[in-house]
């Protein structure tokens, strides 16, 4: 998990700086919380979950850090909140890792959980309720000093204090709802994810989604899930602007996923019936099935779990130079699953014959008119005619 969490802006005046951080805060909360879900895919073997617990332990420490050096810009109660959010995630962490390492090497401070400690969930309900008035939600007990009982004795507003939470933007965009819902002229989506700094593309079924070059600030890391009969194209605005720092692609089938370039690791697990094409510095493949990929890979590629899978070099409109002055070990895989000196039946190299033209990939699978998701699907195999 090579990921990297994008540098807060403290420019501006105070009420910007306040509003800006507060979707920055929430953005990386629910990209932290995420990858710590993805903790259980990532394999012992080779160090692999150990550098991701690794980046999370070092992205929620720099989070931290962003934190306390808005002292001046935030309310006291609006920092008591963040670093209650921030708690909750080293926590989740600590008892994430304690599942699959019973004795970890690593160990936060706070060695026992603290039960009066509030999830990320309600500290972000908190912020966007401002402060809780007469009314006190269920679940939280009331207080003369502050609406949240949990707080600290220490942390407590002194009564001379003006401390309040001010105007809060609402939450980001919800850009998989507007994918959905939201009425489009044509058959393609392209959302812009200027609100996002990730992109995170999960539960959809029968879209043709392409990134613009709009998104390339939204590449701190990469998320597609749960895809069904999907194309999914983030080529533009890897090429034109930041590779992903890292990539994750998990449950998807009979889809074609142009991934674009990660400049670290991109796990694939539990895609099946499906065609990837990715430049990318590591790439590692779980439980996948009948699965084509256009690939140009810094290291041996890693696949465990798997069957049928092709692979053939990446497409020569999906280059760069970045990636031309790379070797490209497409063909040097190495199945964790398959210790004998024979060649894997797991994987095979795909048949120059078999591989798609350049001009399917040029002309047919941006789509146009009259050159719908089901047609692209079919031209390029995915799915049966």
């Amino acid at each position: 998990m090579d990921t990297a969490v994008a540098e807060f802006d403290r420019t501006g005046s105070q009420s910007d700086v306040k509003e800006r951080f507060y979707r920055y805060f929430q953005e990386t909360c629910t990209e932290i919380q995420e990858q710590i879900g993805q903790l259980g895919s990532y394999s012992l073997v080779g160090g692999e979950r150990k550098d991701a617990v690794e980046h999370l332990v070092a992205a929620i420490s720099r989070l931290s850090d962003e934190v306390g050096d808005l002292t001046g810009f935030v309310p006291a109660y609006d920092q008591r909140i963040y670093s209650q959010a921030i708690k909750g995630l080293s926590e989740k962490l600590q008892e994430t890792r304690s599942k699959f390492e019973p004795k970890p090497r690593f160990q936060f401070k706070t060695t026992h959980k603290n039960e009066s400690a509030i999830s990320i969930n309600d500290a972000a309900e908190l912020a966007a309720e401002k402060r809780i008035g007469p009314g006190i939600r269920p679940g939280f007990a009331s207080s003369n000093d502050s609406s949240m009982a949990t707080t600290p004795a220490n942390l407590t507003t002194p009564p001379s204090e003006n401390d309040t939470l001010g105007d809060l933007p609402s939450f980001p965009k919800n850009y998989n709802e507007e994918m959905t819902n939201a009425p489009v002229s044509g058959p393609v989506r392209k959302p812009s994810f200027s609100q996002a700094t990730n992109v995170n593309i999960s539960g959809h079924t029968g879209l043709h989604i392409i990134l613009p070059s709009s998104a390339a600030h939204a590449t701190a890391s990469g998320s597609l899930t749960r895809l069904d009969r999907c194309i999914v194209d983030m080529s533009i605005p890897t090429a034109k602007g930041a590779p992903f720092a890292g990539l994750a692609l998990k449950n998807i089938k009979h889809s074609l996923i142009i991934a674009g370039h990660v400049a670290g690791a991109a796990h694939i697990t539990g895609v099946c019936d499906s065609i990837i094409v990715v430049a990318s510095r590591q790439v590692r493949m779980h439980d996948c099935k009948n699965v084509d990929v256009y690939l140009h890979c810094a290291s041996r590629p890693i696949i465990e779990d798997c069957s049928n899978v092709r692979f053939a070099p990446i497409p020569e409109c999906y280059k760069s130079d970045s990636v031309e002055s790379i070797q490209n070990r497409w063909d040097q895989v190495d199945d964790f699953k398959w210790l004998k000196a024979e060649h894997s039946p797991n994987w095979s190299v795909l048949p120059e014959e078999q591989r798609l033209d350049e001009a399917i990939w040029t002309t047919v699978v941006p789509g146009g008119p009259g050159v719908g998701l089901e047609d692209i699907l079919k031209k390029t195999g995915v799915i049966e005619h």
